[in-house]
């Protein structure tokens, strides 16, 4: 019998993760949760059809975009699946802090994006790019899709 929200194997993961000094969820869980959240958004997606997707309920997504339910490692390849991102998009534009907490070294030994090679949360969250976003995913024909995307970086300063 399972006795977990996830339907993993109990043994893995007898309830929520331990929880950090102050009782709050771990800051790494909790920024892998906003990544989910973000990707969710992005694509116009809401949690009830993640949560279908994925085989959960939506209040389940909601524990694990905000934190409170660790995401295993089988969780998260589904969901890199479902929202067709890379696995380590879910680790993207990490606090140096955090990075450096998970006894690995660098950002870069880690695999990580480096700031500056990404944009700044509150560009991503903003209503124009969302609705740029979905506009874009609704192009049904990836050629057009690239050809789009090829126009708009062509209309942009040019990589540095």
């Amino acid at each position: 019998m399972l006795d977990n929200m996830s339907g993993d194997d109990p043994r893995a993961s007898a309830g929520p993760p331990p929880p950090d000094r102050e009782g709050r969820p771990s800051p790494i869980d909790v920024h892998v949760g906003s990544r989910i959240r973000l990707r969710r958004t992005l694509l116009g997606m809401s949690q009830e059809r993640l949560g279908d997707q994925l085989g959960l309920t939506f209040q389940q997504v909601q524990k694990y975009e905000r934190g409170v339910n660790r995401v295993g490692a089988s969780r998260l390849f589904d969901l890199a699946r479902v929202l067709d991102v890379p696995i380590s998009f879910f680790f993207d534009d990490m606090p140096d802090g955090l990075a450096g907490s998970m006894g690995g070294g660098s950002r870069r030994a880690l695999g990580m994006a480096d700031a500056q090679d990404t944009l700044g949360d509150d560009t991503m969250t903003r209503r124009e790019t969302l609705e740029l976003v979905r506009a874009y995913y609704r192009i049904g024909d990836p050629n057009q899709r690239k050809k789009v995307l090829d126009l708009v970086k062509a209309m942009g300063p040019p990589d540095a």
